[in-house]
């Protein structure tokens, strides 16, 4: 008994499972038949009991997306520069205007700027420190001092000077003794560091030539801080002083002194009577190390506060503080030297 089935028997059967098969949705005769050669044809996997189809297809390539919403680069020090060139060239004209015009009005800047610096500075004081200095008397003395000096000269300044500290440490008593000598000291401090170093602005102003001793105080300060940004941005390498300003660079230093010192030198040549350029590079230079100094004590004042700012007052500059920091210390500077080059 021969049980082997027939080939056509075999082939029936075939075609007919395959037309059921295709007709519950999955592949055609002709499908099955087919033969599969070549690599590029992927292997078709039929789950059994179904008529469904899986493909292994090959994965698909992604096509790399650029970002669409790109953050616009920050200013460096994370400053608006557009507000703080605004308000830099607004600032200049009110004290152009006030100097050359009517030399008083600029004393009234001078002493308006000032008593809002000592109200920065003691503000974030308490802010941050807890300490509360007496506003009253070292108001009235940031007020007194620049207008006595520039009246009656250094010594009666000076005498303002002593008076406010002693009004500190009266004011003072009227409250309990707990953190009697912190107050104070704040206090004492902030009298001599903001309005008394701003005296010697009102006794440039106080001689003849005033307005230009000012002008020329006012450039070399600028251009210290002008030359130290460009220089420093551009080829700035080696840190001045990581641990307090870590933007600051020696290069930007070198750079702040060169533009300072030509500054300086073209300033006394051609605008004070008697001066001459090798004075200027004295004075130039002296004032762009002051500056930095400055500079970097105010940073030291900040990072023991734990602030960026002083103040808001000035858009992309911070506060009154923030723009005096390098004017200051520069102020007592630029007033001996000048004295000592053409007289007081």
């Amino acid at each position: 008994m021969n049980d082997a089935p027939d080939a056509q028997g075999i082939r029936g059967g075939t075609e007919t499972l395959a037309t059921e098969f295709s007709a519950a949705g999955g592949p055609r005769a002709d499908d099955l038949r087919r033969p599969r050669t070549g690599h590029s044809q992927q292997p078709v996997v039929y789950r059994r009991g179904t008529a469904a189809q899986n493909r292994t297809m090959p994965p698909a390539q992604e096509t790399p997306v650029a970002p669409t919403d790109q953050q616009p680069r920050k200013q460096r020090g994370g400053r608006n520069l557009p507000a703080a060139i605004g308000v830099g060239v607004g600032l200049g004209a009110v004290i152009v205007a006030s100097l050359f015009f009517v030399k008083a009005l600029f004393l009234v800047v001078v002493v308006a700027a000032v008593a809002v610096g000592v109200w920065e500075l003691n503000s974030r004081l308490a802010e941050t420190k807890g300490v509360h200095v007496p506003m009253v008397p070292l108001i009235a003395g940031a007020v007194a001092m620049p207008l006595v000096g520039y009246t009656a000269g250094g010594q009666w300044a000076s005498a303002v000077l002593a008076l406010t500290g002693l009004a500190v440490l009266v004011w003072r008593m009227s409250k309990p003794p707990e953190d009697y000598l912190r107050d104070v000291t704040a206090g004492v401090f902030t009298a001599f560091y903001v309005p008394f170093l701003a005296t010697f602005v009102a006794l440039m102003l106080a001689a003849e030539d005033g307005a230009w001793r000012i002008l020329i105080f006012l450039v070399v300060t600028i251009c210290s801080d002008t030359g130290a940004y460009a220089v420093g941005y551009k080829f700035g390498r080696n840190k001045l002083a990581p641990t307090i300003s870590p933007g600051k660079t020696r290069e930007g230093l070198a750079g702040g002194i060169g533009l300072s010192m030509i500054a300086g030198a073209l300033l006394m040549e051609y605008a004070i009577d008697g001066g001459a350029w090798w004075q200027g590079l004295i004075l130039g230079g002296c004032a762009a190390v002051t500056a930095t100094l400055g500079d970097l004590a105010e940073s030291m004042i900040k990072r023991d506060m734990g602030i960026k700012d002083m103040g808001t007052l000035l858009p992309g500059h911070g506060g009154i503080m923030d723009r005096l920091d390098s004017l200051l210390p520069t102020a007592p500077v630029a007033w001996l030297l000048l004295a000592a080059f053409v007289g007081g």
